[in-house]
């Protein structure tokens, strides 16, 4: 059997770096090993034809065939906005325990007093000035904790795609989304608390004023301010003044300006949407009588927009290519190989896999069987199916695909996925579980179901952020976060005046932030939780994470170098998971599990 092993030597070596003296995994990167369909060495295969490039190539064909959807285009033309449709109701959050209740101030006050001095203008328990502004103190803590979330990581291991990513900011010297937001939050906090000077933790680079910033970055830092005390007005359900705050945000910010200036504008949308809820100018159930959206028919239409997302921005890519390596290194000696996918969208990861397959075991898999799992789309899904069986004839892979389209997650059996017993199951599942977390009842029986299927690995990519807390504060400010590194990383990667960047910040961000921050209850559908969540989680069906190899780290670095904005994102370990991030704020989790 060939080495189960796919790597890219043409693109020289990973670059690692070792935090707080930990013991480096990855110092041993796996390099070229020989067999090959071709009977020459990996490297000879390599230096023939870059197999990144016969992917891009492979990948350009293979996505002319896809469908493209008149209905997204036609939304963003029309500027309609998202309905929002309730599930049944239920106390959901207490029910996952995904989050504890929101902390009370007494509690916000008790933790940072333990910080000492630290914090000397912040008084104890009973201070008048305290109970007026949890809004501030829970920015604070938040704060805080984004000074400090890669310390937090469970895992000291860092791995750069470039060679010197902290040098990367002598050829933009603009302050990133992040920093930008960081300094207006402590500037924020200093006007509105009665904390005098920050402890040096929380000091920006430019210190505690805009002095020393470019014009455009004071604009911006002064904006998101001004955002920040829009949404203080609106936590209170003061909504005269924080309608006057969002005008002025209104006169400075553009859905087609600079980051900030995108962010911004969305934010103060989701804003204004929550005014509109609380003061009663649009009914919270309005939408109740209406079908719910499936979140299989948003992921598994292929739009132009959605490809475009795939090729310019890095995450996606990494998920797949390291994801499809820990399922290839797992095949071992199997001769049939059955994976289930959740969430098939395009079916260009499996055409990764297909390549490996053919490369890797010298046409030794006598089968490659994929179902499709979704509760509607049934057609586009068939359609995914035919343009992966045209691509495996291509490579001559003995190939069968299946869609189980069932009504309702809840009625979805093992049965139905035929699995033979000589058949090695794996489960592949990229930004699907997210969907049914207001659905506790239905994620629970398909980890129910996925752990009848007996899979030798679950892969899970995840977004990594917590957009989950019932508290308002904790949500916006986290999202607030977010939301900038992903805005920050499209700035980077797609043109200011790109039709499908505006696309993919109008509904799949825009959308998202208004439901996270506008809606409460069963019509907040949107609900991300972060990887220590999705783990204990995971933990009660016996689940516990498989090491990632160096090799799929190896091949994630790999798909960042593609990129021209890779140097700005960074790999970390919570744990055995990798975590992806935009300049140092986490994005996405990738892990691989096993059953106990």
């Amino acid at each position: 059997m060939a080495s189960t092993t796919f790597s890219f030597e043409v693109f020289g070596p990973v670059v690692v770096r070792e935090n707080l003296g930990s013991n480096n995994e990855f110092d041993d990167v796996v390099g070229g090993t020989n067999g090959s369909k071709h009977n020459h060495s990996r490297e000879e295969y390599w230096r023939d034809s870059s197999f990144m490039e016969t992917l891009n190539s492979d990948f350009g064909l293979y996505q002319d065939n896809l469908l493209e959807s008149d209905l997204v285009f036609a939304k963003f033309q029309q500027q309609d906005k998202q309905e929002e449709y309730p599930l049944p109701a239920d106390d959901l959050l207490d029910d996952l325990n995904f989050e504890a209740g929101s902390p009370t101030l007494q509690t916000c006050l008790k933790e940072i007093a333990n910080l000492g001095s630290e914090l000397s203008g912040v008084q104890h328990g009973k201070d008048k000035k305290e109970k007026q502004h949890p809004f501030w103190l829970a920015s604070l803590e938040l704060l805080k904790s984004y000074e400090h979330r890669w310390k937090k990581l469970d895992g000291d291991k860092f791995i750069k795609p470039s060679s010197n990513t902290t040098l990367n900011r002598l050829a933009d010297p603009s302050l990133s989304t992040e920093e930008i937001i960081r300094l207006a939050g402590v500037k924020f906090i200093q006007t509105t608390s009665s904390v005098g000077d920050l402890p040096s933790t929380f000091i920006h680079p430019y210190g505690s004023s805009f002095s020393g910033l470019s014009d455009q970055d004071m604009k911006d830092a002064q904006l998101v301010e001004l955002l920040l005390f829009a949404a203080e007005k609106v936590h209170y359900q003061e909504f005269h003044r924080a309608s006057k705050l969002l005008n002025q945000c209104n006169c400075l910010c553009s859905n087609k300006g600079n980051p900030i200036q995108r962010v911004v504008f969305y934010f103060a949308e989701a804003l204004r949407e929550r005014i509109d809820r609380g003061s009663g100018r649009i009914a919270v159930n309005a939408c109740g009588k209406r079908q719910k959206p499936d979140p299989h028919a948003q992921m598994t239409n292929p739009t132009r927009s959605k490809i475009a997302c795939h090729q310019e921005l890095p995450f996606v890519q990494v998920a797949q290519f390291a994801g499809v390596q820990a399922i290839v290194e797992s095949v071992d000696d199997a001769k049939k190989v059955h994976v289930i996918d959740l969430n098939i969208g395009s079916g260009a990861q499996w055409t990764i896999l297909m390549q490996a397959l053919v490369l890797c075991y010298d046409c030794q898999i006598e089968l490659l069987k994929i179902t499709a799992v979704g509760t509607s789309s049934k057609n586009r899904i068939d359609e995914t199916g035919k343009r992966l069986i045209n691509f495996a004839q291509s490579m001559s892979l003995p190939f069968t695909f299946k869609s189980v389209v069932v009504g309702d997650v809840l009625d979805l059996k093992h049965e139905l996925f035929e699995i033979d017993t000589e058949e090695a199951v794996f489960v592949y599942s990229q930004y699907f579980l997210r969907t049914l977390i207001p659905q506790p009842n239905r994620l629970e029986s398909l980890m129910k179901v996925i752990r009848k299927t007996n899979p030798r690995v679950m892969v899970v990519a995840e977004v990594e952020a917590n957009l989950n807390s019932p508290n308002f504060v904790h949500r916006f400010i986290e999202s607030l976060f977010y939301y900038g590194a992903c805005f920050d990383c499209l700035e980077a990667s797609m043109s200011r005046e790109d039709f499908n960047r505006r696309i993919i910040e109008s509904i799949y961000f825009g959308d998202a932030v208004k439901n996270i921050l506008a809606s409460e209850g069963e019509e907040r559908t949107v609900r991300h939780v972060k990887i220590d969540v999705w783990r204990a989680y995971f933990g009660r069906f016996g689940m516990i994470e498989a090491e990632l190899s160096s090799s799929s780290l190896y091949h994630a670095n790999l798909v960042m170098e593609k990129f021209g904005c890779g140097r700005f994102c960074t790999f970390d370990m919570n744990g055995k998971c990798l975590i992806v991030g935009w300049k140092g704020t986490p994005v996405q989790s990738l892990s691989v599990l096993k059953f106990t």
